[in-house]
C-alpha cells in the first residue's frame, strides 16, 4: 500500500512517500569487541563496527536523507532499566580495568544460579548478575555506544509522530536481548523497548513486532507482565538455537499481561513463503489488538547465508516483508537489530527500505 492514509487522533497523516529517514551516529562504532565465546570457543566477535559500516553504506548508497538523534531523555531509559543496571554499565569497565591483571573487556566468569539471589558489590559478581553470557563483553566505548543507540531508536519514533512519515534507526549495538537488568546475545540497552514505552509516554498505544531470527526475549521480559505494549515476536524455534529458555508459543504474557504477548516460532530452514505468511499473521493481530503505531525489530539474519542464522530467507523476501509491514495503517518505527557479516547484509536492509517506500 502506498500514498496517504487516514490519520488517527493525535498523529499527524500517515504517509511513506518520501524517503525514509535513517538516524545514525558514529559513536555506535566505539563499541568494539573482539571475541565472544561460542560452543566454548573464543571466536571473532560478529557483532562488531563493520556491521553498522555496512548498513550505513547501503543506506547512503540508496540516497536516504542521514541525520544525528537527539539525546534520549534520562527518563525514558530509566523507565525501562533498573538503577543499578544502567550504574553498573556506566561504571564496569572503569572498575574492572582496576583490578589486578584485567581483561581488555569486562567478561563475566560466573553467574548466580537459580538458588543464588544476593546482589553482590564486587564488580565480578556484578558483571556475572547483569551479564547473560559471554557475548556483551564492556569495553571502554560500549556505554557511550549503547546510550548512542538509545538515541537512534528515540529519535526514529519521535521523527514518525512528529512527521507522519517512516524512520529508520541504524542501532548499534542491538538491543532486543537486553533485559530490565541484564544484558544478553550482544544487547545492552534494549533501544525499542525505550522507544516504545516512550511512545506510550506520549499518549499513543504503541506495539513491538520482531522479526529477527532470535526471539526478543529482552523485550518479552520487559513488557510481559503489562498490558499497554503489545509484543509480536516472528523468529526461529528457540528449541536448539539462541536463547533457548524463552520464545515458545505457549508464552503469552502473564497477570494483567496475559494475551498481549504472542510468539510465532518458525521451523529451522523456513523459506519465504512461510515467514511472510507469518508476517501478515503477525500484522493481523496487531491491528486487531488496536496498535497505533508500530515500533518494528528489524533483523537482517533470518537471511539465507547470515552465519548466525537458520532460516532460509531471500533478498527479495525482505523486499517483500517491507512491502507487506508498509502496508500497516499508522506509523512505524523501524529499529535496527541483528544482521550479521555476510555478501547480502547491505542488499537486505536496501531491499527491505526500499519495499517499505514503494509498497
Amino acid at each position: 500500500m502506498t500514498g496517504f492514509r487516514d490519520g488517527l487522533p493525535g498523529l499527524p497523516v500517515w504517509s511513506n512517500i518520501r524517503r525514509m529517514k535513517v538516524i545514525y551516529s558514529p559513536k555506535q562504532e566505539l563499541h568494539a569487541p573482539e571475541s565472544f565465546i561460542s560452543s566454548g570457543r573464543v571466536l571473532p566477535s560478529p557483532e562488531c563496527p563493520e556491521r553498522a559500516d555496512r548498513l550505513f553504506a547501503a543506506v547512503r548508497s540508496a540516497g536516504h536523507e542521514i541525520t544525528a538523534p537527539d539525546p534520549a531523555p534520562e527518563s525514558a531509559i530509566a523507565a525501562i532499566h533498573s538503577v543499578d543496571y544502567l550504574r553498573f554499565l556506566a561504571t564496569a569497565h572503569a572498575r574492572w580495568q582496576a583490578l589486578p591483571n584485567p581483561s581488555p573487556s569486562v567478561i563475566p566468569n560466573m553467574h548466580p544460579g537459580r538458588h543464588m539471589d544476593h546482589y553482590p558489590a564486587h564488580v565480578i559478581g556484578q558483571a556475572g548478575w547483569h551479564m547473560a553470557d559471554t557475548a556483551c563483553p564492556i569495553g571502554a566505548g560500549t556505554w557511550e555506544a549503547a546510550r548512542a543507540a538509545a538515541d537512534c531508536a528515540v529519535t526514529a519514533a519521535a521523527d514518525v509522530l512528529s512527521n507522519g512519515s517512516p524512520a529508520y534507526a541504524l542501532c548499534r549495538p542491538p538491543g532486543h536481548h537486553a533485559y530490565h537488568d541484564q544484558a544478553g546475545g550482544f544487547c545492552f540497552l534494549n533501544n525499542v523497548a525505550i522507544a516504545a514505552d516512550w511512545v506510550r509516554e506520549q499518549g499513543h498505544r504503541a506495539a513491538i513486532l520482531d522479526i529477527d531470527v532470535h526471539h526478543g526475549n529482552g523485550t518479552q521480559g520487559i513488557f510481559y507482565h503489562r498490558k499497554d505494549i503489545y509484543f509480536v515476536s516472528v523468529h526461529a524455534d528457540p528449541s536448539n538455537f539462541y536463547p533457548f529458555f524463552a520464545g515458545y508459543a505457549g508464552e503469552r504474557g502473564a497477570g494483567e499481561g496475559l494475551g498481549f504477548n504472542l510468539n510465532l516460532p518458525q521451523a529451522p530452514g523456513t523459506s519465504d513463503e512461510g515467514w511472510l505468511q507469518t508476517i501478515d499473521h503477525a500484522l493481523t493481530e496487531l491491528q486487531r489488538n488496536g496498535t497505533e503505531v508500530l515500533l518494528l525489530s528489524l533483523g537482517l539474519d533470518p537471511q539465507e547465508n547470515d552465519p548466525l542464522g537458520v532460516l532460509k530467507i531471500t533478498t527479495e523476501g525482505f523486499r517483500r516483508a517491507g512491502a507487506a509491514i508498509s502496508a500497516f495503517p499508522g506509523p512505524v518505527a523501524i529499529i535496527q537489530e541483528g544482521g550479521y557479516l555476510c555478501e547480502e547484509l547491505g542488499a537486505n536492509l536496501a531491499a527491505f527500505l526500499d519495499g517499505f517506500e514503494n509498497g
